[in-house]
């Protein structure tokens, strides 16, 4: 089995790297924005909304995501990577698909349009449901970025002495976030006991979303990875009131994923695992400026940026086992949804 995972890992690595060069010419024309004409396809006005990569049109009875290129981390957007929205989208709606017997999410249409998700509208939990199954990490709220720092007691888990980094924990941690401009750290006890969400909302999501992580990494796992981190979001549906898991799932912008087969061999070196996330994206902004507090970033290099960007098709296709189908970003969003059913009227 082995065997057969690291050949899997071999041709899809032989693949992707062909995608180079479709990549750097996608380098100046990334799906940075979206601009949604209502008119081509409803005549209500929606109500729009700009994340950190996600642009949520609100209509009166459903939401449409738009996925773009745009990466962020440390609370600000960082560049744009060729073709990234579309594998978010594309991987989140795989995820969505393969979890349904353990929660059901917002998801109406999610192969619409490459880019786009049509969702159920939500009321979302201020909270952040981060799961952890390793101590790593190089931001401000990382598991390892505290400990190294000396902090021992995380999210109300109480963390042993002597570990290092990129070690696997004795079990799986649900290390929440609340969602605000910066995300902060909290436990489980203040969440309650602050407000943030009630006893019986956050006993069913963290029940939920430590199903979700544990069934996750099993599914990883086949496909010769492992899923070290996630974030989860919850909310509830404005309409039936049944909480649901939304935004995104298992992606690479929200996960973090390592190649098993030589998990073992860099630990025993000394050596930073083998990731398919933006992780050593980060590092080199972490290492080029202050990416905090910096009034301006500098340019990454093209290569990295195609790099990250053949990473990400790379999982896409791993965990789908589909070959990527590159994208025209001059089809309109308005159109495919029109075309897709009247979910928006």
């Amino acid at each position: 089995m082995e065997a057969l995972r690291s050949k899997l890992h071999a041709d899809a690595e032989l693949r992707t790297n062909k995608y180079l060069p479709r990549i750097s010419e996608q380098l100046k024309n990334t799906y940075s924005s979206s601009v949604l004409e209502s008119s081509s396809f409803t005549k209500e006005e929606p109500e729009k909304y700009v994340g950190k990569v996600r642009d949520r049109y609100t209509f009166s009875n459903a939401v449409v995501l738009v996925v773009s290129d745009r990466l962020s981390a440390f609370d600000r957007q960082l560049t744009e990577i060729p073709f990234k929205g579309a594998v978010l989208n594309q991987v989140s709606g795989w995820w969505f698909e393969k979890t349904k017997h353990i929660v059901n999410n917002h998801v109406i249409a999610s192969s619409v349009h490459s880019n786009v998700t049509l969702a159920r509208k939500c009321k979302p939990f201020p909270i952040e449901f981060v799961m952890r199954g390793y101590i790593t990490g190089s931001t401000g709220t990382s598991m390892w970025t505290n400990y190294k720092n000396g902090v021992r007691n995380y999210c109300g888990h109480r963390l042993p002495e002597g570990l290092v980094k990129d070690q696997k924990l004795a079990n799986n941690l649900l290390t929440p976030t609340t969602k605000e401009e910066h995300d902060a750290l909290i436990s489980a006890e203040n969440i309650v006991k602050d407000g943030w969400m009630n006893q019986e909302d956050w006993d069913f999501c963290a029940k939920k979303a430590k199903e979700i992580f544990a069934f996750g990494q099993e599914v990883a796992k086949e496909h010769g990875l492992i899923l070290v981190d996630t974030k989860y979001e919850f909310g509830r549906d404005e309409q039936t009131g049944e909480i649901l898991l939304i935004d995104e799932m298992h992606t690479p912008d929200s996960s973090r994923y390592w190649i098993e087969s030589s998990y073992e061999k860099c630990m025993s070196e000394g050596t930073p695992p083998q990731n398919i996330d933006k992780e050593f994206v980060r590092k080199w902004f972490a290492a080029h400026c202050d990416p905090y507090n910096d009034s301006e970033l500098p340019e990454a290099p093209s290569d990295l940026l195609c790099e990250l960007s053949r990473r990400y098709i790379m999982l896409y296709e791993l965990i789908t086992g589909n070959l990527f189908q590159f994208t025209d970003h001059d089809a309109s969003i308005g159109d495919a949804i029109k075309t897709s059913g009247k979910w928006v009227e």
